[in-house]
């Protein structure tokens, strides 16, 4: 196991996009409320997405010079993607908002965790 990412661009490129989705979910775009009115989550909670995809962002570019920070992040991106999954199927909203936003999110960070610090 390897507590700084290495290579570091896949890492640096999520923590863009995370931030990025961050930003989203102050305004969302159609298909992000789709999604989330999908999945039933309150939109009094929406805001929470925010700190979180804030947090790992943080995390991730931190994790490039810090050993174990962007290691927690991943981690922590992988179980979010997990819980957001669980939540699609549970509330059986499996369009393609899940298979290609939240599957492939899941994927991407599987494979950052597996190349970038497991290998």
């Amino acid at each position: 196991m390897i507590l700084t990412p290495d290579p570091v661009w896949p890492v640096a490129v999520m923590a863009v996009i995370v931030l990025g989705d961050g930003l989203l979910t102050f305004r969302p775009p159609k298909v992000i409320v789709d999604c989330l009115n999908g999945v039933g989550l309150p939109r009094d909670w929406w805001w929470i997405l925010a700190v979180v995809k804030f947090l790992a962002a943080a995390g991730l570019i931190t994790g490039i010079w810090i050993p174990g920070v962007g290691l927690a992040a991943t981690v922590g991106l992988v179980a979010y993607f997990l819980t957001a999954a669980g939540a699609h199927l549970k509330a059986g909203y499996i369009g393609r908002d899940f298979w290609l936003n939240c599957l492939g999110m899941l994927a991407l960070n599987v494979l950052i965790l597996v190349f970038c610090f497991l290998v």
